[in-house]
């Protein structure tokens, strides 16, 4: 037995040798050919979208201020509180405006007191030339007959001249005194104005939406108009303003649909369209928005002015097209040069497919598919895509048919790890 001992031991070390090399040549084998991840083209829908977050508002709304400064009597009116046209909604201490009324009203009397004393000066006036024309006339005609010397002629001459002269005076002080008179109106008419300010109406029909004043507060109308109260026109007629970044702006259009939800109602979806496209740039830490308008109904009054809207503008849309996962187009075999970035999907044209166009429309690009070979190397087809929803790319030209597999990546140890693990039993 112990002469037995070696040869068998050798004949174990030799078999291990020779399975531990055969192993390394299997898994040596299967390491120069990787195994790949595949995903299959399909055939269906899909739909391009831009999403955005934006505020609900009303369509309408009138900030009511006060024109003049003042102490606040009464607020009449309440949030929520439905208000017409024309309807006394709060009240300013008139005390002070009342007594610039009654003063405006003083001076406009003195000033027609004025008008009638000029006007007695200019009768007396007239009737001080009447007279020094008679007397002028009367001296001339004794001149004539050598009755009275030439001077009494003249001093009559400049008597008559005097009267001329002052009679002017008079008419110039009347007519200034016409005009003080019309200028005390126009005074008495800016203090009752300012008198009918102290009670605050509501410009349109509408519901308040804010208040922002209490009793015994004072207005300071100096510089700027003191908000009270912001009334809403109708709430049955909402819109969010979103603002949208600018590499997405391009692919909306007046007219597109729209859905969005709040938080008030997460498993509510809420209609809507775009009514407008503001082209005014909104700089916020050096990224470029635009403001979009997108109108909703709101008949049950459920929608808040200040609500944050998820909004989800839809910009082209199929019924039946082939696609695939970006992950496809985006995948490129190990050694293989990358393409520029404008003709990747999920790149820098992946979103901005059917920039500005309308729905069923599409904005070609270009890009590689990649499907095992003859060889077992990668193969790459050339296609033409369209619009792309954020997942999956619509698929126009190229030879592809639906149920192609192609590449979208390659398994990892990770992987192998994850699919070798034995299933839990508990």
């Amino acid at each position: 037995m112990s002469a037995r001992r070696p040869l068998i031991l050798a004949a174990a070390v030799a078999a291990l040798a020779a399975g531990g090399f055969g192993a390394y040549k299997y898994f040596a084998a299967a390491g120069a050919a990787p195994a790949w991840k595949f995903a299959a083209v399909e055939s269906g829908p899909i739909t391009a979208s831009v999403s955005a977050t934006g505020t609900l508002n009303p369509v309408a709304s009138v900030q009511v201020s006060s024109q003049i400064s003042g102490q606040l009597r009464e607020i009449l009116v309440d949030f929520n509180s439905i208000v017409k046209a024309g309807q006394l909604i709060a009240q300013i201490a008139p005390e002070t405006y009342e007594h610039r009324v009654h003063q405006a009203e003083a001076d406009l009397e003195a000033a027609r007191a004025t008008v009638a004393v000029q006007q007695a000066e200019l009768y007396r006036a007239k009737v001080n030339l009447a007279d020094a024309e008679r007397d002028h006339a009367r001296k001339q005609s004794l001149v004539e007959k050598n009755f009275i010397s030439p001077a009494e002629l003249d001093k009559a001459q400049t008597t008559l001249e005097a009267a001329r002269a002052q009679l002017s005076v008079v008419e110039a002080q009347a007519r200034n005194s016409a005009a003080l008179v019309r200028q005390r109106e126009a005074q008495l008419g800016q203090a009752k104005v300012d008198l009918s300010r102290t009670e605050i109406r509501a410009p349109v029909d509408g519901i308040v939406i804010k208040r922002s004043v209490e009793p015994g507060q004072t207005v300071a109308a100096s510089l700027q108009a003191p908000e009270l109260f912001v009334i809403a026109r109708n709430l049955t007629d909402m819109q969010v303003e979103t603002a949208v970044d600018e590499a997405d702006v391009g692919r909306l259009q007046v007219g597109q649909e729209a859905q969005f939800t709040v938080d008030a109602f997460p498993g509510r979806r809420f209609k809507g369209t775009v009514t407008q496209v503001r082209k005014a740039a909104q700089v916020v830490s050096n990224v470029v928005t635009y403001i979009v308008i997108v109108s909703a109904a709101n008949p049950d009054l459920i929608l808040l002015p200040g609500m944050t809207a998820n909004v989800r503008i839809v910009t082209a849309q199929k019924d039946k097209v082939l696609k695939v996962a970006n992950a496809a187009l985006r995948f490129r075999p190990p050694g293989s040069e990358s393409p520029p970035a404008a003709s990747q999907p999920g790149g820098g044209m992946g979103m901005g497919m059917g920039a500005g166009l309308g729905k069923g429309k599409s904005a070609l690009g270009t890009g590689k598919l990649w499907v095992p070979g003859a060889d077992g190397k990668p193969a790459a087809i050339e296609v033409k895509t369209g619009i792309n929803d954020g997942n999956q790319t619509e698929l126009i030209e190229g030879d592809v048919k639906e149920g192609l597999r192609v590449i979208v990546g390659t398994v990892t140890a990770a992987d192998k790890g994850k699919s070798a693990a034995p299933p839990r039993m508990f």
